[in-house]
């Protein structure tokens, strides 16, 4: 696989580990809809500095993750699988709440960014989240050693965090008269959603090399 393959699905990991509608993005809609898109942006921003942090610990092996994963592909499939399906389940079930109520102060981006960088590094769902998405790659995660393949994920799992952000940030911004709970729940449920068939295709994909 080349650079700009790694990097994509770096990109579609980055998206799929920061859609399901938690505290971040729930925090990220209300400054994004009561201060408007830098708000929100700097919010995001946080989460994303940590998220690629986790992502570099998954895909570069940092205290031997990679060795682990190498000597272990079946185990971490097994567990990833669940993770992935329970994360999901959970994601389902989440009722996420909106404050409508304006906020008058004055926007403290640094103090927001750092808010939510500190809620995304200290849980370890998200640490687990990476390292079960990297071991139900397969072939299609950078063999050990292949530092720029490596760098190229990492880079794409950033770009996609980033983007979720600002997207959601923008349309936040933009139509923040029509958003409510009801709208956070259906993104809960499309997230819930994808995060379970990624969980099953993780186990088909398993059960195959088991019969072959």
């Amino acid at each position: 696989m080349n650079l700009l393959e790694y990097a994509a699905i770096g990109f579609g990991m980055g998206i799929l580990t920061t859609a399901p509608v938690g505290p971040v993005n729930v925090m990220a809609i209300q400054h994004a809809a009561q201060s408007g898109f830098r708000q929100g942006l700097f919010v995001g921003l946080g989460a994303a500095l940590a998220d690629s942090i986790y992502a570099a610990v998954a895909v570069f092996g940092v205290s031997a993750v990679t060795r682990f994963i190498d000597t272990q592909v079946d185990l971490i499939k097994l567990v990833g699988g669940l993770v992935l399906i329970v994360f999901g389940l959970k994601v389902l079930r989440t009722r996420p709440h909106l404050e409508t109520k304006r906020n008058g102060g004055a926007p403290s981006f640094v103090g927001d960014m750092t808010a939510a960088f500190a809620m995304v590094i200290t849980n370890p769902a998200a640490a687990f989240a990476f390292v079960a998405i990297v071991g139900g790659l397969g072939d299609w995660r950078p063999e050990h050693g292949n530092h720029t393949g490596a760098l190229a994920m990492v880079a794409g799992v950033s770009a996609g965090a980033c983007t979720w952000w600002a997207g959601l940030s923008a349309v936040v911004s933009r139509y923040s008269h029509k958003i409510d709970d009801r709208w956070l729940d259906r993104a809960n449920q499309i997230a819930g959603t994808i995060l379970i068939v990624l969980g099953a295709l993780i186990y088909g994909d398993l059960a195959l090399e088991l019969l072959a």
